[in-house]
């Protein structure tokens, strides 16, 4: 395909991933940061593809900042970033949604770990938006020979997928880290996955989208490794470390910590049943040990595994 322009927002290790993707294709990328020397505006000029991949809690702030900018109308933006705002509760692409409602919004999500990427492992993520048309052009700009990317037409759950299964690597991480066995990760997991798409049902979320990449696929990678920010949050929790010290000390931002309180504030308002998440968030607030988390979800009451 020609040559795109790039402007990728956020120069951390998922944004020089991403980076690294579209100059092996041969596309031109433009990296911005807050500390960098370019301005957004010089950054953004021009570009076919905005792409943010910062974190969430500066989404609503540059998206504010980019309104001020002169944009073209077939400028598409790419969002990918795994998070919920902790005021609006709103994902992501709501955010680049509500602010720019002529263009197009496509999220990008999938099991992608970005050490790997880096080192040019192959991997798989998806791209969804309800404009076919941007999310097929953003397909073609980032597929290769070591990254499938597949379409999806539920930007929503593609985003929540990615999203929600952080909290899942923090309580994995946890699993791990008090060495409670395979049988133990496998019923966390599985589990994990029902409350995610209880949480996306509220969205209307489509329910298959949540056993595909975005969903199944990254709760698969970042519940099962130490690359994963998330999930090592976990796994230091249960060696007895306090939460302040583990951020403090965390190369980029564990977004599931975030995510959690997030999620208890939806799942009490709309009443909807989420153990885990519920024991995740009382352990980041220092109410329980890891110990009597496990405890409480395995004495839970006896229930049939489906409950229509």
């Amino acid at each position: 395909m020609p040559e795109t322009t790039i402007a990728i927002l956020g120069a951390g290790a998922w944004g020089k991933a991403l980076a690294s993707l579209a100059q092996d294709n041969g596309h031109q990328v433009r990296l911005w940061s807050r500390s960098g020397p370019q301005t957004l505006a010089a950054v953004i000029e021009n570009s076919q593809i905005i792409l943010s991949a910062i974190s969430m809690q500066g989404v609503s702030d540059v998206a504010n900042q980019i309104k001020s900018i002169p944009l073209s109308s077939e400028q598409i933006f790419v969002t990918a970033t795994k998070g919920l705002d902790s005021q609006t509760k709103n994902t992501p692409s709501q955010i680049w949604q509500t602010i720019f409602p002529q263009h197009p919004v496509v999220v990008l999500s999938g099991p992608n770990l970005s050490q790997e990427i880096m080192q040019e492992l192959p991997a798989a993520t998806v791209v969804a938006s309800k404009n076919t048309a941007a999310s097929e052009f953003v397909q073609l700009v980032f597929s290769s020979s070591r990254f499938r990317v597949y379409t999806n037409p539920d930007p929503l759950g593609v985003e929540l997928g990615g999203t929600l299964k952080n909290v899942m690597a923090i309580a994995a991480g946890v699993c791990d880290g008090l060495n409670l066995g395979t049988n133990a990760k496998a019923a966390l997991v599985t589990r994990g996955l029902t409350e995610m798409v209880r949480i996306g049902n509220i969205w209307d979320a489509k329910q298959e989208t949540f056993f595909g990449l975005s969903g199944l696929g990254d709760l698969l990678a970042t519940c099962n490794s130490a690359l994963s920010r998330n999930y090592q949050v976990g796994y230091q929790l249960a060696g007895d470390k306090t939460l302040s010290e583990i951020l403090v000390n965390l190369s980029g931002t564990a977004e599931g910590v975030n995510t959690c309180r997030v999620l208890m504030r939806i799942a009490q308002q709309e009443n909807v049943p989420i153990p885990i998440c519920e024991q995740v968030y009382r352990l980041l607030a220092g109410a329980v040990t890891p110990r009597q988390a496990l405890d409480e979800l395995m004495l839970r009451n006896r229930k049939p595994e489906y409950n229509h």
